[in-house]
């Protein structure tokens, strides 16, 4: 099982995050953590100390927790889950909150070993537009930090298609970040998420966002340049280092349970999805009173089907078209032959076997090309 804790916390509220995080209010953040570690207990007791093979910490900004908090914490899990050996235990962090060398130790004392790192740019005037808190050099001493600390599994996050940036822009970007040697990037195109700054700032026509073609020259572009760097894609946003894919999102890419805790945690174990509220007195209540999963809903068969083609193609090992048959679904190759054709015609996929995976552009447009892949269901 995989196991995700949600801290709902941040020194400010970034321009374009839609992930359900506020400011810090220190009354909140000590009803929250209370909440957490019985939530902790309640579904150790629940699912009789379950086996987790990945922890995962984000947020908002997990890396403003203190390292006593992180402790009591890790010592909980420990006490209530039965924690695999060689577990990945990834903290999400801002640099404005980990560019010290001794948090940064606190963190690999308590267990950490990987930290994906909250970069988005390493310049100073997007980081600005984007209402980062940190700046670029900070971005910089909290990598010195991380390595100074011992931790060898170190992932930085970047977006790209921001308001006024080319596609030479983006790929400085990506050579500075690739220049740092960590062992994963993730790029994430920049989406507009309602109710966000930036969202309402396009909205009235103040941002000169990238066109389609400038787009696309940033993603074939850049995940040509970390292939020449060393970085395999492994999934559409992901590049790493051979032997550094992210474990915890390889097991939501594959189908596999996890649970998850905190304000907005998304679980789904043995076909059941459920969401704790996405408030925090509403969160702690709800622990209280022992309704967590209350409203679990089981995946219909269409679900499954149309999430396993979905997350599959994300991976570029792709589609097993014998497990996606054995799940009730189509014999694709057979069943959707035409549009296989037309597909494999536009160079969007590849098949070899019994596995259908996208090629970069294809990745590009994923959204497109599962579309039009996705069973029809009655």
């Amino acid at each position: 099982m995989l196991l995700y804790v949600h801290y709902p916390f941040c020194r400010s509220k970034c321009a374009y995050c839609g992930f359900f995080s506020q400011v810090r209010d220190e009354e909140l953040e000590k009803a929250y953590f209370s909440a957490l570690l019985r939530e902790v207990e309640h579904w150790g007791r629940h699912l009789d100390r379950p086996r987790v093979s990945t922890l995962y910490i984000g947020g908002g900004t997990p890396s403003l927790l203190t390292p006593r908090d992180l402790e009591l914490l890790a010592e909980q899990i420990n006490r209530h889950f039965n924690l695999e050996p060689g577990l990945e235990l990834t903290l999400e962090a801002n640099p404005d909150s980990l560019d010290s060398p001794d948090l940064a130790r606190a963190l690999a004392k308590v267990g950490v070993n990987r930290v994906s790192l909250g970069l988005q740019s390493l310049d100073d005037s997007q980081l600005s537009l984007l209402k980062r808190p940190h700046t670029a050099r900070q971005g910089l001493r909290a990598v010195n930090a991380v390595r100074s600390a011992g931790i060898e599994n170190l992932g930085l996050d970047l977006l790209w298609g921001l308001p006024n940036q080319t596609p030479l822009d983006w790929l400085e970007q990506v050579g500075r970040a690739a220049s740092l040697e960590p062992e994963h990037i993730s790029c994430y195109c920049l989406t507009l998420e309602k109710g966000t700054l930036l969202q309402r700032r396009a909205e009235r026509g103040e941002l000169g966002l990238p066109r389609e073609e400038q787009l696309e020259a940033m993603y074939m572009q850049g995940a040509e340049l970390l292939g020449e760097r060393g970085y395999l894609h492994y999934e559409i946003a992901n590049f790493a280092r051979p032997g550094y894919f992210c474990r915890h999102n390889l097991g939501y890419w594959r189908g596999r349970d996890y649970l998850g805790l905190g304000p907005s945690a998304v679980s789904t174990l043995q076909g059941r999805r459920w969401a704790n509220p996405k408030d925090v007195l509403r969160y702690a209540e709800t622990v209280r009173t022992g309704a967590l999963g209350g409203d679990a809903a089981m995946l219909s068969r269409g679900q499954r089907l149309e999430e396993f083609l979905m997350l599959s193609l994300r991976t570029r090992e792709g589609l097993d078209l014998d497990g996606y048959r054995d799940l009730g679904g189509e014999e694709l190759l057979q069943d959707r032959a035409e549009v296989i054709r037309a597909l494999r015609e536009r160079e969007l996929i590849g098949v070899s076997g019994r596995r259908l995976w996208l090629t970069t552009r294809g990745m590009l447009l994923c959204d497109s090309v599962t579309g039009a892949l996705m069973p029809e269901l009655e």
